[in-house]
């Protein structure tokens, strides 16, 4: 004869197995850490140049940080704490995404998306503004977005985000300017469409070439041959720039809801492409089922790509991911550095590959 409780006892001991199955898989395996620091290592030897990571787990604070610590260019993944500080202000204010900003001809600025292309006097909510930058990685629309709130505002936002990790920042526009005024002075004085016409000649000795004509001046007049000499020039002054560490820590306040109201979490969410898969760069080494949210940033020589796997419910299972490379070919070389590493965090991290 059976006893009345054996079925229900035996079912809630099978559910039980079932849950603690279920939270193994789940699970990173023991040691991550470990794992995926030698995974990364050898990346870093076998690919030219330098890289620095930063992942953090949400869940229990484990973090694994490589060369997290020092100062790393951020290129165009400035533009989320731009969106951040953005809206900060917008809700400080009690204003509205769907607030309009005019495009000025001092906004315009080479780069990616079509922005630039459209007349002084053109509209834009911010709204719209936002998705541009974040998408499309539109240069034109960040400027507009910094100028809306002044840059002082922006600094001391994001300062506040990232804390003592960050440097100062500045629109893309004064980086174009301060990267050609290391080959020449004058540079610093050039109007905004003279530089959307100088990045029409291709990197190297034509944008050169390109520089010096609009500027006027001889090849014995610039203070250095070689665009990669200016370039290496800019970099040392430390601008717009931020250790991992302090990037990460943002992006950990940013998912757990802590810089910036739910609905305008929702928004940049969508934006930085929480339901879209690229098959790029990081993303392309992690599952196809996990959610990612990211924004990745390339200027010469420099690449980061930033996100959150599992950004949702707050944060509660997120893993924060930070890094960026230099001394290498930004496109080809970067692309494939972290894609080794989205698949060395799938590995070591993504135990079931979800």
């Amino acid at each position: 004869m059976r006893c009345p409780a054996f079925r229900p006892t035996l079912l809630l001991a099978a559910l039980t197995l079932l849950t603690s199955l279920e939270a193994a898989r789940a699970a990173p395996p023991a040691g991550w850490t470990d794992a995926l620091r030698a995974q990364v290592q050898r990346i870093d030897e076998a690919t030219p140049g330098q890289l620095g990571i930063y992942v953090k787990r949400l869940d229990n604070g484990e973090t694994l940080s490589y060369q997290a610590d020092r100062p790393w260019y951020l290129a165009s993944t400035a533009k989320l704490p731009i969106a951040l500080a953005v809206l900060q202000e917008l809700e400080a204010r009690r204003g509205s995404l769907q607030q309009k900003l005019v495009l000025q001809e001092t906004d315009k600025v080479d780069g990616s998306g079509a922005v630039v292309w459209q007349k002084a006097g053109s509209a834009f909510t911010v709204e719209s503004l936002l998705k541009r930058m974040l998408e499309q990685s539109d240069n034109t629309a960040a400027n507009m977005l910094v100028r809306s709130i002044g840059e002082d505002t922006w600094n001391r936002r994001a300062q506040a985000m990232m804390g003592r990790g960050a440097g100062t920042l500045t629109s893309f526009t004064q980086v174009r300017r301060d990267v050609y005024a290391e080959l020449h002075p004058k540079a610093r004085e050039l109007p905004n469409i003279d530089l959307v016409k100088i990045a029409g000649a291709p990197m190297g000795p034509q944008r050169v070439t390109a520089l010096r004509r609009t500027l006027g001046v001889q090849a014995s007049e610039l203070q250095v041959p070689t665009l990669e000499e200016a370039y290496e020039r800019y970099y040392r002054r430390g601008l717009n720039s931020a250790t991992l560490e302090a990037y990460g820590g943002m992006l950990e306040k940013f998912v757990k809801g802590e810089l910036v109201s739910p609905q305008h979490q929702q928004v940049l969410f969508i934006d930085m492409k929480f339901d879209r898969y690229d098959n790029y760069r990081l993303e392309a080494g992690l599952p196809r089922t996990v959610k990612f949210i990211h924004k990745t940033g390339t200027q010469f020589q420099r690449a980061c790509h930033m996100g959150v796997i599992h950004p949702q419910d707050g944060g509660r299972n997120a893993i924060v991911v930070a890094t960026c490379a230099e001394g290498l070919d930004e496109n080809k070389l970067a692309g494939q550095m972290f894609e080794q590493i989205g698949r060395a965090i799938t590995q070591t991290m993504l135990a079931s590959g979800s």
